[in-house]
This record gives structure tokens, C-alpha cells and sequence, in this order.
């Protein structure tokens, strides 16, 4: 976007594409997917997300298609660690997650010790701010995309798999891809309902 817009066209622009992004399954999504440009300028976006200190405590681990039947395997060994009588179908719906969406990638949170001590809280609210970043760039490019999470994040299976190291966690994946069905818009809730004065 022309940075010589007005700041009338700018909040426009920024208006809409806040209140136009949804929330797409990872069924709904299929290739094409973003490319590599379009990808690291997703990731540019993350790294303006506000960061309290500079810790910049999250990291993003893509998951390319070579490597989505390693994290199948985990999905579906999760699954029987939790539930060893777990059938057969549910095992294969398990390990299904693993290869929807062109463009998947897992957000880690680094919450460990840290210098300057910043709270868990804050730089949970960074993470977040990043992941939006980057769901707000790829709507910007015309792509749908989603978060996905599950009990399989708590797995030592998922946590070696990744190399998550002590004090980071395994917070939800990204999911991006072109839309095949677009769905009626949700109703957002009204300021009012979460606002207060103090």
C-alpha cells in the first residue's frame, strides 16, 4: 500500500481488512498457497507486533509438506497416549489434521527466564499481537486462514518433534490457504458489551 495515502484512506484501508478477516477451518483451505515472498512478508508483520524489552518471545516453526506425515505420526500417537482405546478412525482423523492447509506453521511462545523481566502475561499479549500480524497480512493478500489447537500441543511427542526447549510452549498452529467456501460473516460483539469505565 502507497504510504502517501491520506490518514483518512489508511484507517479506511485498516478498517476493513480488521473487520472483513474470518476465521477459515483448515478443511476450507487448499492451494494455492502463499509464496515465498508473500510468506516472509507474513512474517515481517510479526516482527512489528509491540515486544516489551525486544525479547521478541515467539518463534514460528513452518511445517512443509515433506515433513507433514512425521507430524501425522505424532497426531495420531497423542491421540493413543491420551486414549489407548482410541479406534482406528479416530486415529486416522487425528493424523488428517496434519495435512490441511498449504501453509501450515506452529507458534511458539518463549515464556522461560528473561532479561529484562518482563511477565508472562505481556509477552503472551506480544505473541498474540504477532500471530494477528501475520492473520491480518495474509487476509491483506487475499488468502483465508485459521488457528488450530488441541491437546496434542501438550505432548512431549509434539514438544520433541519441534524442539521446544523449557519454557516455551506450543501455543496453537496457523493455517493459511486459498478459500474454497466463504461463510456469512459472524456478528461481532458491541463495544458495549466489554467496555467499562472504571
Amino acid at each position: 500500500m502507497d504510504l502517501a495515502v491520506s490518514p483518512g484512506e489508511l484507517s479506511d484501508y485498516a478498517g476493513e481488512l480488521i473487520h472483513s478477516r474470518q476465521n477459515v477451518s483448515p478443511r476450507r483451505l487448499v492451494d494455492p498457497g502463499p509464496t515465498p515472498a508473500q510468506l516472509q512478508d507474513m512474517l515481517a508483520a510479526a516482527a512489528a507486533a509491540p515486544d516489551h524489552g525486544q525479547l521478541m518471545p515467539w518463534r514460528f516453526v513452518i511445517v512443509p509438506r515433506n515433513r507433514r506425515e512425521q507430524l501425522a505420526e505424532v497426531f495420531g500417537l497423542a491421540l493413543l497416549d491420551r486414549d489407548p482405546l482410541a479406534s482406528p478412525e479416530q486415529i486416522a482423523k487425528a493424523q488428517e489434521k496434519a495435512h490441511r492447509a498449504p501453509l501450515l506453521m506452529l507458534v511458539v511462545a518463549r515464556l522461560g527466564p528473561c532479561e529484562p523481566s518482563i511477565s508472562v502475561n505481556e509477552r503472551m499479549v506480544s505473541v498474540g499481537c504477532a500471530v494477528q500480524n501475520i492473520l491480518l497480512t495474509a487476509h491483506s493478500q487475499s488468502f483465508g486462514s485459521g488457528l488450530t489447537s488441541g491437546q496434542a500441543l501438550q505432548s512431549p511427542r509434539l514438544r520433541a518433534l519441534f524442539g521446544l526447549t523449557q519454557g516455551e510452549e506450543a501455543v496453537c498452529f496457523i493455517n493459511v490457504g486459498t478459500v474454497t467456501r466463504h461463510r456469512m460473516p459472524r456478528l461481532r460483539p458491541e463495544p458495549s458489551s466489554f467496555v467499562s469505565s472504571l
